[in-house]
């Protein structure tokens, strides 16, 4: 039998409009387990920290988001939002699911093509297309979405030299009632600028307008900004089959639907404010289908949901490194976890969990990373009972960008593995070591003595 710990005993000071003179009881619950694999065998296996992505979660999100969209709209196509997490074993999932691809970079188009995907089910986002990248695209047939003028006219350049008509979008950005608003991309609504486009592609024969696409924003809480955006676009999408007799294809109404996750500042927890996948599918299918365009000419429509869709997907486990005591009286736990590897920390307040059995003791904490950077901050305050160096900790739902943004600093990334429906655990991406760097970088032949 282990001998338990000794905790030295902690003063926690009472906080006003608590109906119990001693504070209200506060307990955080271990997790000792992911999909049936223990954290400390995780991390005896695959080295601490560890990225550890749930295939089971993936594909229950996925069927779930499906299930409220398809019930409530007849055409729907969702496309993977390579951005969140272009992992290729994470995509593959996605693909195996019925996913298309949404890329926002030739890298990650090629990806997307490594992955198997039909070049005719890749949508071709973002502002920073070349012209070689645009001309490779209109000869495998992959929609092109549209983020300015001057890609647009690079657009009808290329097309006039080629046997076969581009396949083109136009990004809208709008007032949804919602705030920023995302102006930066796309051409405006309100302003006239996305009709402008509409009839430049309409009166260009080298061009087909297959349809319009709108994405209003990040981690989005009002349902009723979709229903606005989904409204404005039905009436673009009116307009031109009235002028050109044309009704477009698709209306891709793109992603930023919220997670669970709590953002910084927020009163209430993102686990009790977060809308449903039912909520946005209301929202957005409800404008549609009671906008002017006629039942028998529904265009499809296509979702990029990348956060909502990994985020619960992902956890983080580590080990702690030590505790101490800083000048305030706050205690600090420093954990092998740095802002490098959790890039969301900084508008997240993450979930920390212990990974090993705890008592109902805790105490005000910041917890730090090992960097010696003074922003390696992954919580600046959270009640958390105490861990001994050398103890597991877990944090959930990083699945969203973590594996995207991360950095190589100071620290090597670690590996990324999958829990998969299996029952097994697969090596997905493999950590880094100085060989990595070393196979990329050069050194001059008089800096070798």
């Amino acid at each position: 039998m282990e001998k338990l710990r000794y905790e030295r005993p902690v003063i926690n000071r009472v906080q006003s409009g608590i109906p119990d003179k001693f504070g209200a009881k506060y307990r955080v619950e271990p997790r000792l387990e992911i999909d049936g694999h223990a954290v400390k065998e995780l991390l005896r296996d695959h080295g601490s920290p560890v990225y550890v992505v749930s295939e089971s979660t993936i594909r229950q999100s996925c069927r779930d988001i499906q299930r409220a969209f398809s019930v409530r709209y007849p055409k729907v196509q969702f496309a993977w939002s390579y951005k969140t997490n272009y992992l290729d074993a994470v995509c593959r999932i996605f693909h195996q699911e019925g996913f298309w691809a949404e890329v926002v970079s030739w890298f990650e188009y090629e990806k997307a093509l490594g992955n198997g995907t039909d070049p005719k089910k890749v949508i071709f986002n973002g502002p920073g297309k070349t012209e070689s990248e645009l001309e490779q695209a209109i000869r495998q047939g992959s929609l092109i979405h549209i983020d300015h003028f001057d890609e647009l006219y690079l657009i009808i350049r290329l097309s006039r030299k080629l046997p076969l008509k581009a396949k083109v979008a136009i990004r809208i950005n709008m007032d949804t009632g919602i705030y920023p608003q995302w102006e930066r991309f796309g051409f405006n609504y309100e302003n006239g600028e996305a009709w402008n486009a509409v009839n430049r592609i309409m009166n260009s024969e080298h061009l087909e307008l297959v349809g319009l696409h709108t994405h209003i924003g990040t981690y989005i809480m009002s349902t009723a900004a979709y229903g606005v955006a989904a409204a404005k676009m039905a009436d673009l999408a009116v307009r031109t089959a009235r002028k050109f007799s044309h009704m477009v294809k698709y209306l891709d109404m793109g992603g930023g639907f919220a997670t669970s996750n709590t953002l910084k500042g927020a009163y209430l927890p993102g686990s009790d404010t977060c809308p449903t996948f039912d909520d946005y599918a209301e929202a957005i299918t409800g404008a549609l289908l009671s906008s002017e365009i006629r039942p028998e000419e529904l265009p499809l429509l296509i979702l990029e949901t990348g956060r909502a869709l990994i985020d619960d997907a992902g956890f983080l486990v580590g080990t702690v490194i030590a505790n101490k005591r800083m000048a305030s009286g706050r205690r600090a736990m420093i954990t092998d976890i740095g802002v490098n590897h959790l890039f969301t920390s900084f508008w997240y307040e993450h979930t920390l969990l212990p990974g090993v059995p705890v008592t109902s003791n805790s105490e005000d904490t910041q917890v730090c990373g090992p960097l010696c950077m003074n922003i390696d901050v992954l919580r600046q305050a959270v009640r958390f009972p105490l861990l001994q160096p050398g103890d597991p900790v877990v944090i959930e739902r990083i699945g969203a960008y973590n594996m995207t943004q991360w950095m190589q600093f100071i620290t090597y990334r670690p590996r990324v593995v999958l829990a998969g429906t299996d029952g097994q655990i697969d090596i997905i991406r493999e950590r880094e070591n100085l060989e990595t760097f070393r196979a990329q970088e050069r050194v001059p032949e008089r800096l070798r003595t």
